[in-house]
């Protein structure tokens, strides 16, 4: 098997960059991600290469063939190479484990391929290809587990894991995008006897981990096995099941909605607003994905009745996250959609010094005299600005 003749492998500068690193003398190889998905015909935007050359030789020859490099990670080996129409190519210098925590990894630069092929997690993600004649170099079955859709562990799952905890929640995002069936019996139960051991994570980490398996096009599969094997109750045990999940899956399929990791995560967790902010709070989300993660926790068969005074309060945003998760049949969730998205709520047309102007004293009661108004004209499913100035004289009265 060869590596593809993929749109990416002749990105203008590229030439350029492997010559700099002396491709034809086999010192630069491509590897990981760009490897395996051009083998399974994905479009791929990031591009890592790995060199026997240590990080400054690495900074030295790709500037002096006039490309920018930025040294992005040079502790770890990693300069940022960025091409003339701005692809960007991470470049690593070979590396062996000296010794690691579960979190951190101490590393030592290498000259030897195949012990660098062994740090990484999966026999898929460990496949490097010479960037001239694209011949793959395979050391663990890769090549057969890509062709079987099968995520295997390098070596034995339980050392893989305890070199970095994340692998148990990369297991899991990996078979969800990649493989078919069961995953492995050997790195599943791996995952499950050591799933305490992600309590040691930066809950950012986990966040990032999880959100990113959510975006998958349909992880629910996976994430029910997740469930049934313990994986989410060291870290996030307020998730119990998956079948509101699946639902949303197949909302948003129906209903043309863009899938949404943060709405997933709500489909997820209790329709408790309290509890989805300190699981927001514990993951260490923004303000907006906590705001938005309480709100669409907050639904209730009610939301689909009054569909633009919900997009009104909560956005456009907000009320489609809450309508796709209504627990309401399907027909009545596409209903209430349909009808909001073919008519937003407009903008509140009136404003205080108009109540001013039609005889009310300036002062802090124009305010609240303003939101009763604007509530009124909410309860009549937002008349035009005629009706808002009758409902503002009546309550003037």
């Amino acid at each position: 098997m060869r590596l593809p003749d993929a749109e990416w492998r002749n990105w203008p500068g590229m030439d350029t960059l492997l010559a700099a690193l002396d491709a034809g003398d086999g010192k630069v190889r491509y590897v990981g991600g760009a490897v395996r998905d051009s083998l399974l015909g994905i479009d791929v935007q990031d591009v890592d290469c790995a060199t026997v050359f240590p990080p400054n030789e690495v900074m030295r020859r790709i500037e002096a063939a006039g490309i920018k490099a930025v040294p992005t990670g040079i502790k770890h080996g990693t300069i940022t190479a960025v091409l003339p129409e701005k692809h960007v190519i991470e470049v690593t210098t070979l590396r062996r484990d000296v010794s690691t925590d579960g979190r951190h990894a101490t590393v030592e630069y290498s000259e030897d391929w195949e012990e660098d092929a062994a740090r990484r997690d999966f026999t898929i993600n460990a496949l490097s290809a010479d960037p001239l004649s694209g011949e793959i170099f395979d050391y663990f079955g890769g090549e057969t587990d890509l062709d079987a859709r099968r995520v295997r562990f390098i070596g034995l799952p339980a050392e893989r894991i305890a070199e970095d905890h994340l692998r148990i929640l990369r297991f899991f995002r990996f078979h969800a995008r990649f493989g078919e069936g069961l995953p492995n019996p050997a790195g599943l139960a791996a995952a499950e006897k050591h799933a305490n051991s992600l309590m040691a994570l930066s809950r950012e980490r986990i966040a990032d981990e999880v959100l990113k398996t959510l975006a998958l096009p349909n992880p629910a599969d996976t994430v029910a096995l997740m469930i049934e094997h313990g994986i989410f109750a060291p870290i996030l045990p307020e998730i119990v099941s998956a079948n509101a999940l699946a639902r949303l899956i197949g909302r948003e399929e129906r209903f043309d909605q863009p899938s949404d990791p943060v709405r997933r995560l709500a489909a997820l967790l209790p329709p408790e607003p309290d509890t989805a902010r300190a699981v927001a709070t514990r993951l260490k989300l923004s303000r907006a994905q906590r705001t938005r993660l309480a709100t669409a926790t907050a639904r209730i068969p009610g939301d689909t009745a009054e569909p633009r005074a919900l997009a009104y309060r909560h956005g456009m945003e907000g009320a489609i996250d809450r309508l796709l998760l209504c627990p309401t049949n399907d027909i009545v969730t596409g209903n209430g959609l349909a009808h909001l998205i073919a008519n937003p709520p407009p903008r509140f047309p009136l404003k205080g010094g108009e109540l001013i102007a039609m005889g009310m004293e300036t002062g802090p009661e124009v305010a609240a005299k303003l939101r009763e108004i604007e509530e009124a004209w909410i309860a009549e499913d937002f008349p035009n600005e005629a009706r808002v100035k009758q409902i503002a004289a009546a309550l003037l009265e």
